[in-house]
């Protein structure tokens, strides 16, 4: 079972990242924007004062207007480390202090202080595709279902609408989010810990 629904994520990456790429560059660049403004008017993030973010990367929704917009909260940004059991590390963001990591994404560096996960209250986190039930498809890493399995703040998966999917396959390692916002909508999921 868990090798069908690992060929199942693989089939529907491949067909996620096509649908994405297919969006163009002006019109995620615009959904992006709207994203960023439902996540301003949202209560949980204008009293979240530390908040787990990301760096996009393949044309993933852009959400650095936020971290300029709101230079008074506390952004977190994960850096990974798969030799150490995929595992996510997280630093203050300054964008001075910025590295490319090999599989592509800007990181924090080493040097920067850790913050523990246990003072983050917000997490805004990327997906290929989620689905209204708060399942992810991410690209494969396992690294935010390992953070989010004891994760204890508010958790939002970021996604264009043309990507939030009727359904995604998951296994009992996935954690599904309790929100989910896309350029159309944002909703609870009604998952919880």
């Amino acid at each position: 079972m868990p090798n069908l629904i690992s060929e199942q994520k693989s089939q529907l990456r491949r067909r996620c990242r096509a649908t994405r790429k297919s969006l163009g560059d002006e019109t995620r660049a615009h959904a992006s924007l709207s994203i960023c403004e439902r996540i301003e008017n949202w209560h949980i993030f204008q009293h979240s004062a530390t908040i787990l973010t990301y760096m996009p990367i393949k044309a993933e929704v852009d959400l650095t207007s936020l971290l300029k917009r709101h230079p008074q909260k506390g952004w977190a940004l994960p850096r990974i480390i798969p030799e150490e059991d995929h595992r996510m590390v997280f630093h203050p963001y300054d964008a001075r202090r910025l590295v490319r990591h090999p599989f592509g994404m800007a990181e924090p560096t080493p040097g920067l202080p850790v913050i523990s996960p246990e003072d983050i209250q917000l997490t805004l986190a990327p997906g290929l595709a989620f689905d209204r039930l708060g399942w992810r498809l991410g690209y494969g890493g396992g690294y935010f279902d390992r953070f989010l399995k004891s994760f204890r703040g508010i958790s939002a998966g970021i996604v264009f609408h043309d990507l939030l999917l009727e359904s995604v396959p998951h296994t009992a390692l996935d954690i599904p989010m309790q929100w989910i916002v896309t350029e159309n909508e944002m909703f609870s999921t009604k998952y919880r810990c």
